[in-house]
């Protein structure tokens, strides 16, 4: 097996980013979930609130984030930590510190996706303030995560999808791309949903420790580039129909996982990877 994608979500919920190769931490990719959007209570907002968050594009250079839309020129972001005020922001059930951006960045918002995004403002998870994963899936180990939905890593199979895209087929629905699960790791795996018996999964520079499956949300029926969403309900609802976790509730795909070792290591597109299958 081999790593045939890797991707990065600088802005949680915004466009990713396919990248051949990054650094990997404890919290997850580098600049993976670094940033996120916030309402005027402090509370994150997604595409599952405001869909067209998935039409602003997204790039790094070695000094800027860089947000894109049609309606509105690039704006640039510095890597450098903005100085202000840290706030309390709200993750799911999380309280987070993280550091504001500029109000220019509020007023991008409102000129690239107009009335549903006023209020909204950028900031920054502060990495002086760890957030823990929750240890219920642990085995007693610990793990720090930034502003994603609660692990750092979320590993997919082309089996898995594949396997996906035959059911829709055969129900009558079109096949969906990979994006619409916004995976880290894609693995190139014939066996589909071989990611569930999974324990670990690595090469001689990191080894990753799968944890929980994913439970999907209303955001794998939002196109992952025009915001629409082409068969309402879908593929959530085949999802639930293939029933690949009788004992859970809820459409599951992928797996969440955490770093079991390599902190720093460098992880690469095309590297070929070795699973060990987790014992029942």
């Amino acid at each position: 097996m081999k790593i045939t994608q890797l991707c990065i979500y600088p802005v949680k919920s915004l466009q990713g980013i396919s990248v051949t190769q990054s650094d990997i931490y404890a919290h997850g990719l580098a600049w993976d979930r670094r940033w996120m959007l916030v309402d005027a209570q402090q509370r994150f907002v997604t595409q599952r609130q405001l869909p067209a968050l998935a039409t602003i594009e997204v790039a790094l250079t070695e000094q800027a984030l860089v947000l894109t839309h049609p309606n509105a020129a690039s704006i640039s972001i510095s890597l450098k930590e903005p100085k202000g005020n840290l706030r309390l922001v709200k993750v799911w059930n999380d309280h987070c510190k993280a550091l504001p951006e500029s109000e220019e960045v509020t007023h991008w918002l409102e000129a690239a996706l107009g009335e549903p995004a006023r209020g909204i403002s950028l900031v920054r998870f502060a990495t002086d303030f760890p957030r823990a994963v929750e240890a219920d899936f642990l085995a007693g180990d610990k793990a720090n995560t930034y502003f994603a939905d609660g692990y750092p890593f979320l590993v997919t199979t082309t089996g898995s999808l594949q396997a996906l895209n035959q059911a829709l087929i055969a129900g009558g629905q079109s096949p969906v791309p990979m994006n619409r699960f916004r995976p880290n790791i894609v693995i190139e795996c014939d066996e589909a949903w071989a990611e569930n018996s999974w324990s670990m999964l690595g090469d001689q520079q990191f080894q990753l420790a799968l944890r929980k499956p994913c439970q999907r949300c209303k955001i794998t029926t939002i196109d992952q580039q025009t915001a629409l969403i082409p068969a309402p309900g879908e593929p959530l609802k085949t999802l639930l129909a293939l029933n690949t976790f009788p004992n859970l509730k809820g459409a599951h795909f992928g797996q969440n996982a955490t770093l079991a070792q390599g902190d720093g290591a460098t992880i690469r597109m095309g590297s070929e990877v070795v699973a060990t299958p987790r014992v029942v």
